[in-house]
């Protein structure tokens, strides 16, 4: 698994969107949730899955009606850095106020 090199809030959206789950989400799917657009999510997606942190499959519902959406959720290592990226983005940043004379 390779670190990623930035790490902007369309990233973070994408990652919270991802651990939040208890399945596989698709694109369509992850673009709504984090209300960004396609031309932010999709190469965002490719970036986590060429950096091992995102595995994706096809969807196999026969049944559904439509194309095939692709399927995405993080892998047990992506997992745990997203984990690391969110809560460092969620952090405050503290404020430091100058000592008032008295």
């Amino acid at each position: 698994m390779e670190p990623l090199g930035r790490i902007g809030g369309a990233t973070v959206d994408v990652l919270e969107v991802l651990l939040k789950s208890d399945q596989p989400r698709w694109g369509l799917e992850i673009i709504k949730l984090t209300g960004r657009p396609s031309g932010s999510v999709y190469p965002l997606l490719d970036r986590l899955e060429r950096a091992g942190w995102v595995t994706s499959s096809w969807d196999d519902d026969s049944e559904r009606r439509g194309p095939r959406r692709r399927m995405y959720v993080l892998t047990p290592g992506g997992a745990q850095e997203a984990l690391k990226v969110c809560a460092k983005k969620a952090r405050p940043v503290p404020v430091t106020r100058p000592e008032v004379a008295r």
